[in-house]
C-alpha cells in the first residue's frame, strides 16, 4: 500500500512556486476586479471554458461593463452580447445560455445568482467545474474545481486513478483535506500550464517531483 500523501508539503511548494510566476487565473482577478460579484464571477467562469485567460479577461470586462447585472445583460441584443464576447471559444453558445441564465435568476432569484451546487447545476451550460468555481469565488465556500489540469496532474502524479474530472473531483473530497479544497485548482492550473503541461511536461523544473507517484 501507498503512503499517504503529504498534502500540506505539496500545497505549501506549489503555492511557493506560484507566488514566483504572478500568475493569477482569470476568474480570480474578475472576483477580485468585482467585489466577487457573483454575476461577474459566473459570466467569467461560463467564457473561460475552452477559453486562454487573456481572452477572458477581455471578453468578461467588455460584457460586464455594459452589463453588470442579469437585467442589463438582457437589455444587449444577441448579436451585441456576441460581439462583445468575441474572441471567447463559442462566444454564440456561451451568450445563449447566459441570456438564459439571466432570465432564470430574475424569474426564480430576484436577479440573485444562487449559492447552492443543486441551483447552479440546474442553470444552462453550468457543470460542476463552474459551480464549484462560483461558490468558490464568489461565496467563499468550500468546494474542489476540478478542470483539465487538475484532472490531468492528479492522475499523472498517481495520487489518483480517475477516468473523468467529476470522478476526480470526487476522490480528492475524500483524500484531499478541506482547507486546500479552495487552493488547489489555482495552484494547478498554472502549473498544468507552465510545468506539468499536457503535452512535454517540464519535469526537471518540478518542485513537487518528490511527490509524483509516476517518478518514484
Amino acid at each position: 500500500m501507498k503512503d499517504a500523501l503529504d498534502w500540506e508539503d505539496i500545497i505549501a511548494k506549489l503555492e511557493a512556486w506560484r507566488a514566483g510566476t504572478e500568475e493569477t487565473p482569470s476568474v480570480s482577478l474578475v472576483a477580485e476586479r468585482y467585489s466577487k460579484d457573483a454575476w461577474a464571477v459566473l459570466l467569467s467562469t461560463i467564457l473561460s471554458l475552452r477559453t486562454k485567460d487573456k481572452v477572458t479577461l477581455a471578453s468578461s470586462k467588455a460584457l460586464l461593463d455594459r452589463a453588470p447585472t442579469p437585467d442589463s445583460f438582457l437589455e444587449l441584443s444577441s448579436e451585441e452580447a456576441e460581439s462583445l464576447a468575441f474572441p471567447a471559444g463559442f462566444y454564440r453558445v456561451k451568450v445563449a445560455n447566459l441570456q438564459k441564465i439571466a432570465r432564470i435568476l430574475i424569474e426564480k432569484y430576484e436577479g440573485k445568482v444562487p449559492a447552492g451546487m443543486d441551483e447552479l447545476l440546474a442553470l444552462p451550460g453550468v457543470g460542476r467545474k463552474t459551480a464549484n468555481l462560483v461558490l468558490i469565488e464568489a461565496f467563499d465556500m468550500d468546494g474542489i474545481c476540478v478542470d483539465t489540469h487538475v484532472h490531468r496532474i492528479c492522475n499523472r502524479a498517481g495520487w489518483l486513478k480517475s477516468k473523468h474530472p467529476d470522478e476526480t473531483e470526487a476522490i480528492l473530497r475524500d483524500i484531499l483535506p478541506r482547507q486546500f479544497w479552495k487552493r488547489l485548482n489555482g495552484i494547478l492550473v498554472s502549473y498544468g500550464q507552465q510545468v506539468c503541461r499536457p503535452v512535454g511536461p517540464r519535469c526537471q523544473n518540478c518542485v513537487i517531483a518528490g511527490h509524483c507517484r509516476r517518478v518514484l
